[in-house]
Formats: C-alpha cells, structure tokens, sequence
C-alpha cells in the first residue's frame, strides 16, 4: 500500500466515523420552561429537529411549538406514537402540540416518513 492509498483510506475511515457520529450520537437534552403552568419548547424542523431531544416532567402540560423552516415533504407531519398525536407542519408556520405526559420514559417524535427523529424524555413527577 502506498501514501496515496493509505491516505484515502483514513481518509475514508474518518468520514465514516464523523457521519455515524452526526447521525447516532448521543443528544444534549434541552429542559423545557414552564410558563403559567404549561412547560413549553420551542422546536425548529430544518432537516432534522432542534432542539432533538427535551426533557419534560410527568403529568404537567407540555406544549411543544414546531416551527417548519422549510418545505421538504418529508417534514410536513409530526407523529408522536406513543402519545396517538399526529399533526401536519405548514412551511414556515409554527404549530403548537400539546398533550400531557401520564407515564415516565424515553418517546419518540419522527416526521411522517419516520426518517427524522426526536426525543421526549418524560422524568417522574
């Protein structure tokens, strides 16, 4: 094996790490604020969710607010299966989901293809 091959080899090996990294990785979770009440996040949908993962308490309203900065087809529905709550996204409009959480526990969110994800982590009461 030469330099060149060698080089396009780690090359290769780095990426591979860096797209598994970006794509599997673990997410920092972002708590959300409670206001009169109701804890509330604000998510932007732009190629994937951001915040991905938020953390809510068990058994106080939550309202998350998608707010889709784009017009890819794949993002225009939101479905949170364990809660039984799909809403459809228009582009670059906010679209309050609100729901209470009656049980503790890691629950996806994921766009109507189920190729983008998110996370809701429900912490006890």
């Amino acid at each position: 094996m030469d330099t060149t091959e060698l080089s396009v080899l780690l090359a290769g090996i780095a990426l591979i790490a860096l797209v598994l990294w970006y794509f599997l990785g673990e997410r920092q979770a972002v708590a959300a604020t409670e206001s009169g009440g109701v804890q509330e996040i604000d998510i932007t949908v732009h190629g994937g969710y951001s915040p991905s993962v938020v953390t809510v308490r068990q058994g106080r309203p939550v309202r998350l607010n998608f707010f889709r900065d784009e017009t890819s087809s794949c993002s225009e529905q939101v479905i949170l299966g364990d809660f039984g709550i799909a809403r459809d996204l228009p582009a670059h409009q906010t679209t309050a989901v609100e729901f209470t959480p009656d049980r503790a526990g890691e629950f996806t969110w994921t766009c109507g293809m189920n190729m983008l994800r998110g996370k809701l982590i429900v912490q006890p009461a």
